[in-house]
Order: C-alpha cells, then structure tokens, then sequence
C-alpha cells in the first residue's frame, strides 16, 4: 500500500459516531477523507468543517456532511491534517497547500489534532522545506524586509504567472531557512510582524503523528 495511503486511511480508524471533525488539505489527509466517504455511505454520522474551498468540494463530493462554525460551537472532536515537515520533537511546518491559516485555526479549535505524513517528511530539525507565512496584499513589500530580517530570503508564491491567492484572499511568502532550532519563538517573532495573518510553525499542537511506511505499515507516536 502507498505510504501516503497508509497513514491517511489509519487517522479514519479514529473518527466515531456523532463527532464534529476538522477535515484538512493535501495528498495524504487526502486519503483520511475518501475513507470517511466510505464510512458514511456506511451509516458513519459525523459533521466536518473543511479547512479550504479543495476540501469542501471533495467533502461534498463523497457526501460528507459539513457545517460552519457558530458563535456557541464547542471544541472539534478531532481535526486530521497533514504536514510538509515533521522533526523529531513532532513540531510541523504546513502550508504547502495554501491553507495554513485556516489549519492552524481548526487545529488550535480541536480536542485532539491528527497529523498524516509520509516517512519522507520526518527530519530532525524543522527548515528544509521553505516555511510559508500568509501576509496581507497589502504592503506585502515591507512585511517581506521585515521577514527577511529574521534570517531568510522570502519569495512571492506564484500560481499560473500571478501571485498565489490563499482562500483568505491573502499572499503567501515563501521563507527559506537553513534550520529553525527554535519554532516556539520563531512563531512569535513573525507574528508580531504587522501584515502576518499566520505562519505555518505548527508548535507543540499534534497529539497523535501517523507516519506511513514505504512498506505500507504505519508508526504511530502519541504525545
């Protein structure tokens, strides 16, 4: 089975009847979804809120059920998401996708937080893959030096010769570092950088890390 598969398919075994869920994007969460489509059509009852416009429509593709959030919504049961880096400690780096902001709100929202991955996306420090930081349209120029500042060199994410637009309506920056030895304060100095909707350090938030296998078994690490 494909690692990718794997550790997506294993992450539904965790969804029960009546729960509210927070559904997320990519290639390996991508799986989590079509399982929990077949749940359904099972007679699995769960409602989910999906963390971009992709993963709505594959959602209401398979007929899942979805709602929005309301004022007086209690905690997600759960929300399943995948990563582009994943260290030794189990902090992540996401937003490879585009949908970091609406990731890390559903996660911070969420009783317990289920990260997929791969076996590729496991290191032991974060910063190989290049960190991305939503930002405003606007002055997004100076939000960038500032960034920069703190030791990277930010690119504009383009998408079909224009600027990568975020379903926010947001830009996202493209932030190569070497190594992020410490993303709890990395986080904090970023957003503190007017013209940050979010960045995509995901610290100390996955409770249970699903990595799959090249031989298609799963690992699976609790916190």
């Amino acid at each position: 089975m494909d690692s990718k598969k794997a550790a997506g398919e294993k992450a539904a075994e965790y969804v029960k009847n009546g729960m509210k869920i927070g559904l997320g994007t990519g290639s390996t969460v991508y799986w989590t979804i079509v399982k929990l489509g077949e749940m359904v059509k099972e007679g699995l009852r769960i409602e989910a809120i999906p963390t971009s416009e992709q993963t709505e429509k594959l959602a209401i593709e398979l007929g899942i059920p979805l709602f929005k959030p309301y004022p007086s919504m209690k905690k997600l049961d759960l929300t399943i998401d995948g990563a582009d880096e994943v260290s030794s400690d189990v902090n992540l780096i996401k937003g490879g996708g585009g949908a970091l902001l609406r990731e890390k709100m559903l996660a911070s929202y969420s009783s317990v937080f289920i990260t997929v991955v791969d076996h590729s996306k496991c290191v032991s420090e974060l910063g190989h893959f290049p960190l991305p930081v939503e930002v405003a349209k606007f002055g997004w120029e100076l939000t960038s030096i500032q960034i920069a500042r703190l030791g990277c060199a930010p690119t504009l994410r383009m998408a079909n010769g224009a600027p990568f637009i975020t379903d926010n309506g947001n830009y996202l920056l493209d932030c190569p570092f070497d190594t992020i030895t410490n993303p709890a304060e990395m986080t904090v100095k970023l957003n503190r950088i007017p013209g940050v909707a979010e960045n995509g350090l995901f610290v100390n938030m996955t409770n249970i890390l699903i990595v799959g296998r090249a031989d298609g078994m799963v690992r699976i690490h609790e916190n």
